[in-house]
């Protein structure tokens, strides 16, 4: 890619104002679940799912998920139907790439398929957010082992035109204070600049540890956004 196509890439953040749409309909297009104008992923895979900006496609979302079935929205439209009964809300805030550093350490060793159960493992004890059985096929994870064990991981979910998201970054509480988020999360970054594209992540907006880590890291907060979970209306 040229350097004036790679610039060009790195300009567009609209993408970034509807980050799941963009991914759904854009670079993971091959993993999505279509209807009309409005895209999901596996429920394997992700609880994500999105209309496109602007169409109001609520009736494609509802017969996408079914009756009774359970959405997970980042930064929701307010045009939302009202029948659709909220679950959860979750604050959250975005942040973008500002000169973070990527470099990969002796230590950290790519994750595959074989090493799921590791890792279904390591977030359920520590919550990073949702990692499902099939959730590697979103992009590249990586990890830290400790006496054979999985003790810390980080990996890309949702990738827009231009910008791949960082996400499942976690650390067993028995290895906690040893920089291995900082590691890896740079190792995930070298591998995102290797591909051209610049990184960037979600995380909740009370997570004020994470968020200063990460602005220390050399990433910047662009905007807060909720992640809303709502149950569609039944027959």
């Amino acid at each position: 890619m040229s350097t004036d196509a790679v610039q060009a890439r790195h300009e567009r953040v609209d993408v970034l104002d509807h980050v799941v749409w963009s991914a759904l309909a854009g670079p993971l297009a091959g993993l999505a679940v279509r209807r009309g104008r409005a895209a999901r992923l596996p429920a394997e895979v992700s609880p994500f799912c999105a209309v496109e900006p602007g169409s109001g496609a609520w009736d494609d979302l509802a017969r996408l998920m079914g009756p009774g079935g359970e959405v997970l929205l980042a930064d929701p439209d307010p045009g939302i139907p009202r029948a659709w009964e909220r679950l959860a809300t979750i604050a959250g805030v975005q942040l973008v790439d500002d000169g973070v550093v990527g470099e990969v350490a002796p230590e950290v060793v790519a994750l595959t398929r074989a090493d799921v159960p590791e890792m279904l493992d390591l977030t359920a004890r520590t919550q990073p957010g949702p990692f499902l059985d099939r959730t590697i096929e979103m992009g590249s994870y990586l990890g830290v082992r400790d006496g054979g064990g999985l003790v810390a991981m980080a990996g890309e979910r949702m990738r827009v035109p231009g910008w791949t998201e960082i996400s499942a970054v976690c650390t067993a509480d028995s290895h906690r204070g040893r920089g291995l988020a900082s590691t890896l999360v740079r190792a995930v970054v070298a591998g995102i600049r290797e591909r051209g594209d610049r990184p960037m992540l979600h995380t909740g907006a009370a997570n004020t540890g994470a968020i200063r880590l990460y602005e220390e890291l050399g990433f910047r907060l662009r905007r807060e956004l909720d992640f809303a979970s709502f149950r569609v209306p039944g027959l």
